[in-house]
């Protein structure tokens, strides 16, 4: 007695197996560790919250145009 496989079944386990291992392979994926200058890092933020931290000037709103659709 032989045994008959059926293409389409066949073709879904295959499709299955290449699916679950590119899952896989995505999952356990590492990044690259770059080399991170913390000190200057820390300089930026420091700087940012400095010109944050100025005094801006006020714009003066004059005759703003009374338009409505109405």
């Amino acid at each position: 007695m032989g045994v008959t496989q059926l293409a389409r079944k066949s073709r879904v386990n295959k499709t299955r197996s290449r699916q679950r291992k590119q899952l896989l392979k995505l999952l356990t994926a590492q990044p690259v560790i770059k080399n991170v200058d913390v000190e200057a890092i820390k300089l930026e933020f420091a700087s940012k919250k400095a010109a944050a931290a100025t005094p801006v000037a006020k714009m003066k709103v004059t005759d703003t145009p009374a338009t409505s659709a109405e």
